[in-house]
Order: C-alpha cells, then sequence, then structure tokens
C-alpha cells in the first residue's frame, strides 16, 4: 500500500510532462507536414545529376586563403 503513495505522483508528473511535450511541439510546428517527408521520396529530381556537386571551388588562390595561411 506504500508504494501507492509515490507511484501515483510520479504516473502524474510523467503524464503532465509528456502531454506539456506535445503541446511544445504542436506549437513549434513539429506536426504541420506529415505526409511531405513520405511522398517527397517518389518525387523525380532530374534537375540535378547526381553525380555533379552543387558547388563549385575555384583552384584561385583568395585574399581570405592568404590570412588563413
Amino acid at each position: 500500500m506504500e508504494v501507492i503513495y509515490w507511484l501515483i505522483p510520479t504516473v502524474i508528473f510523467v503524464g503532465v510532462t509528456v502531454v506539456i511535450a506535445i503541446i511544445l511541439a504542436a506549437k513549434s510546428g513539429q506536426f504541420d507536414d506529415l505526409d511531405g517527408a513520405g511522398s517527397r521520396i517518389l518525387l523525380d529530381d532530374d534537375e540535378k545529376p547526381f553525380a555533379m556537386p552543387s558547388y563549385h571551388r575555384s583552384t584561385e588562390i583568395t585574399e581570405e586563403d592568404k590570412k588563413t595561411t
């Protein structure tokens, strides 16, 4: 019977904590787009080739590179 005296407040504390976490996640936008990530994998991204990097670093030395060496 003594276990009930600490079990009930513990369960209430955990329940309130979970409810607060869900409310904060909903307010921050965690549940806004549930289907977006699942459908994005099905879309074709033919605009960008797979092996081409999206940036090109030039081989010439800039003033910023001279300062770091």
